[in-house]
């Protein structure tokens, strides 16, 4: 199928996999390029170090187009993506940050850049910066998701841009694509429904917790990593998003957080003199890591929380990421005619 996102990528097929931090790996990224999308490789939990092999892994496992992302607020961040655009990765997105230097610095060797937004302004600054597509990240998604659905939100945003707009957030099946497709957009990015297929790191007890629960079992709040996000629905989340944290505790989490992503402190005694608010959400950030890492990795949802969208009600098995796509795209040229003509 043929759209500005597939012509402005060079992939197959208008589906992308969102950079989950812990789940888009390398295996996971490779196995959504193979079957015709476009895999993100996460570098937010990532090291300098660990992101240049991650990005060979990559390369070892698939000759077709990949991307990573970039989450400008970590520490890393700027380390991460100037490795990336060292190795010159095809498709750079970035998110939580102005990526000026890092669009002009990718279009330098021939790359695409993929703005990660919530708001029609954040959209049109992404635009006006030089971005060559906006991934624009409804209410529906797991974790970062913006306060308006993807039903207004991506219709919205279209109106206003005159690059490509990639839907996010409460997409998991055809209909989803189809829907989104009718509402102006050019491609599909889906995190929840990658994160439950055969080829996904996620420990396989929240797979199976995925599928047994169902679209209202999400929790929406702002209170646990310092951003509002949208997290599995367990007596744990229920108490964590309950208050924001301590500013006291946060500061000592700061710390903590130094230590864990390797960041000089007095980077962090010099953060909280100049930018508190900021050393106070790296502060959430860090004391989240554990409990994230918890869940996704050891599959304990006593200790730990899990990023998921509302589209959890939509997600019914654990399958390959080949016929996950193949269900996403069979007719699917025919099947969005069809809906156009009756418009």
């Amino acid at each position: 199928m043929n759209t500005a996102i597939t012509q402005l990528l060079a992939i197959k097929y208008p589906i992308i996999l969102t950079g989950m931090s812990w789940i888009s790996t390398p295996e996971l990224v490779a196995a959504v390029s193979n079957a015709g999308g476009l895999g993100i490789l996460a570098l937010g939990p990532l090291t300098p170090e660990q992101t240049k092999a991650a990005i060979e892994k990559v390369r070892q496992l698939t000759d077709k187009p990949f991307g990573v992302n970039c989450a400008l607020l970590m520490p890393s961040a700027k380390e991460n993506a100037q490795i990336a655009l060292d190795l010159k990765v095809p498709v750079i997105n970035f998110s939580l940050g102005k990526g000026d230097w890092l669009i002009k610095a990718c279009h330098a060797y021939g790359g695409k850049v993929i703005a990660t937004v919530t708001t029609a302004k954040h959209a049109i600054a992404a635009q006006e910066q030089g971005a060559d597509a906006v991934m624009v990240t409804g209410h529906e998604a797991a974790a970062h998701g913006g306060e308006v659905t993807s039903l207004v939100l991506v219709p919205a945003i279209v109106d206003v841009v005159k690059i490509p707009v990639i839907a996010c957030g409460g997409f998991a099946d055809q209909r989803g694509v189809l829907a989104a497709l009718a509402l102006g957009a050019e491609a599909v990015a889906m995190g929840s429904r990658f994160a439950t297929v055969k080829e996904s790191p996620l420990h396989e007890h929240i797979k199976q917790q995925v599928i047994a629960k169902d679209q209202h079992e999400t929790i929406y709040s702002p209170h646990f990593d310092g951003l509002p996000a949208r997290y599995m629905k367990t007596p744990l989340a229920e108490k964590l998003t309950k208050k924001p944290m301590n500013f006291v505790l946060a500061m000592i989490q700061a710390f903590f957080a130094a230590i864990q992503l390797k960041v000089p402190v007095w980077k962090v005694l010099a953060g909280i003199l100049v930018e508190p608010q900021k050393i106070r959400l790296l502060a959430n950030f860090g004391a989240a890591t554990p409990k994230l890492k918890a869940a996704t990795e050891h599959g304990d949802l006593a200790k730990g929380m899990q990023f998921i969208g509302q589209s959890q009600g939509l997600i019914h098995d654990v399958c390959s990421a080949e016929e996950m796509m193949q269900r996403l795209v069979k007719d699917l040229d025919k099947r969005l005619l069809a809906i156009q003509e009756k418009i």
